[in-house]
């Protein structure tokens, strides 16, 4: 566990949060006293002072006094093959805020299709869906997937669907993401 969880820090800025699990934006403070309480994929779920649970994006990293995940953007290269396999590795990059397993391991991703165009980069559709339907969260992690995949060479366009069928349950955990979470 890194040093920097469950430790309490002080904001170094105002920020925009998403608050857990209703997916709305809550304003925070500088000075505002925060709990880290996960910080994976880039992003960071912390515990505020006044009792809400939200995630701050990796882009606000610097409020928390870390680099900010704004890595610097590098020029996209168009015209070549996107591999399905670096699709699936980016999307292993997104996390749920509230449990330490990212999307792809928690069963999450139930569909991925590439569109390949020969006038531009490809078209990449995806099939995403919670595990609890009324989870709003859900637009800011479809978000941030169809953002990383936007951002993988050979891609212009991602389009990340949020679908309740077949309903999500814990036997689609991979067996990866069951062991982080002590089911086996």
């Amino acid at each position: 566990m890194s040093e920097t969880m469950h430790k309490e820090i002080e904001l170094l800025r105002d920020c925009d949060a998403v608050r857990i699990p209703q997916g709305t934006t809550l304003h925070l403070t500088k000075g505002s006293r925060v709990i880290i309480t996960q910080s994976l994929g880039g992003s960071y779920t912390v515990a505020t002072d006044t009792g809400h649970l939200v995630r701050i994006s990796g882009e606000n990293a610097d409020a928390l006094g870390f680099e900010a995940d704004g890595t610097p953007k590098k020029e996209k290269q168009h015209g070549i093959e996107v591999e399905e396999a670096k699709i699936w590795d980016v999307l292993r990059t997104c996390y749920d805020p509230e449990i330490p397993v990212n999307i792809v391991d928690l069963g999450l991703i139930y569909d991925c299709a590439i569109e390949r165009r020969e006038d531009a980069g490809a078209r990449v559709s995806v099939k995403m869906t919670l595990t609890a339907p009324g989870c709003g969260m859900g637009p800011t992690l479809a978000a941030e997937a169809s953002s990383k995949i936007e951002a993988l060479d050979g891609v212009d366009e991602a389009d990340v669907e949020l679908v309740w069928d077949p309903a999500w349950n814990q036997s689609m955990i991979s067996e990866e993401g069951k062991m982080k979470l002590g089911m086996i």
